[in-house]
């Protein structure tokens, strides 16, 4: 983050251990939560933190005892780095991820929503024998888990309803709009919907095969780009659906439906609300799929940290074991073609 004069704050905490350090870029509400996550996975191990707002680097290293600086390049000079979490505003990833390859970093970076270096990371990456590894939080829900394989084992054609909406003021109700990437129209809220869903909705019903659109403007927010959209997707296996992606909803919501002859389902984003209906029975079954959940205060209810968690492990058995990452690069590049396709073909 060039510019920026350095700064270090150390403070007291257990003893580090330096063989994963790990450098979390970017201190707002991810980075402050792959923080917490590294802690809890990890005792001891080593964190340094950056953010080149010293108000927040400061109070992000009181809160959970580690070193934080303005500069990424002063945290890399220390050189015992062996781990970065890209957890900036999206537009900023591509460098900062080129950056942490060049140091001979593994990489994880929350979702881009810009396909810009995508294929000059991928390739420094096998290069430099790193992994590069891209959060989709929603691919480890356990929910998303048993629906994709109540679909991959169901033999009818199916198709699905899904509305997924919040009310962008509410997002970040301590920032106005347009200071973060959501209030920008390359990085904008609807996008972020998009990049967010479609990767499992893919991975569950299939590659995308054709989409129609339908768009607009319903709201008086002050923001340069459609805020909901209606779009009917074609997947290469037979199954359809129709996708409702809004920053207008006044209510946070998520509503799912899937339905064909033998099998519907049903989805309200929360861990307690999925539903298979039993029709020999002729009713709703419940299906429980989670032993604890845990939720922080003050986040939706269908928020959990289950799966953040569960991604974070998933990336250090690619760095350990060498796992074949759940969710690729490669994959997100096609899913970010469709969402440009999406945001031009507008009926």
């Amino acid at each position: 983050i060039p510019g920026y004069r350095n700064m270090r704050c150390r403070y007291a905490g257990e003893k580090e251990d330096n063989r994963m350090a790990t450098i979390v870029i970017g201190l707002g509400s991810m980075g402050k939560r792959r923080i917490r996550i590294l802690k809890k996975l990890f005792p001891g191990m080593k964190i340094v933190g950056i953010d080149s707002n010293e108000k927040r680097a400061k109070a992000v290293g009181e809160e959970y005892g580690i070193t934080t600086y303005k500069t990424l390049q002063v945290a890399l000079d220390e050189g015992d780095a062996k781990i970065a979490f890209v957890s900036t505003g999206p537009s900023s990833h591509a460098a900062i991820i080129e950056q942490c390859l060049q140091a001979e970093l593994h990489v994880f970076t929350e979702i881009n929503l810009l396909k810009k270096g995508y294929e000059t990371n991928m390739h420094l990456a096998k290069e430099k024998k790193k992994e590069l590894f891209l959060s989709s939080t929603f691919l480890y829900r356990k929910e998303i888990q048993y629906i994709k394989d109540k679909v991959k084992g169901n033999n009818c054609s199916l198709n699905y309803s899904y509305h997924v909406g919040q009310y962008l003021p509410d997002w970040h109700p301590w920032e106005k709009i347009n200071e973060y990437f959501v209030g920008h129209k390359e990085t904008n809220g609807c996008r972020e919907i998009f990049a967010i869903e479609l990767p499992w909705l893919v991975k569950v019903f299939g590659e995308i095969e054709d989409v129609t659109v339908l768009a607009g403007s319903n709201t008086t927010l002050d923001i340069d780009y459609r805020d909901n959209y209606l779009v009917l997707l074609k997947h290469e296996t037979g199954h359809k659906g129709m996708l409702a992606v809004d920053v207008m909803s006044r209510k946070p919501v998520r509503n799912l439906e899937v339905f064909g002859e033998d099998l519907y389902m049903s989805w309200n984003g929360t861990p307690d609300s999925l539903t298979e209906y039993d029709y020999a029975n002729k009713c709703d079954k419940a299906i429980k799929v989670y032993d604890t959940v845990e939720n922080l205060e003050g986040y939706s209810a269908n928020i959990i940290e289950n799966a953040y968690e569960e991604e974070v492990k998933r990336f250090f058995d690619a760095v350990e074991k060498k796992n074949k990452p759940d969710y690729t690069f490669e994959e997100d590049f096609r899913v970010l073609e469709w969402i440009d396709r999406i945001e031009k073909r507008v009926i």
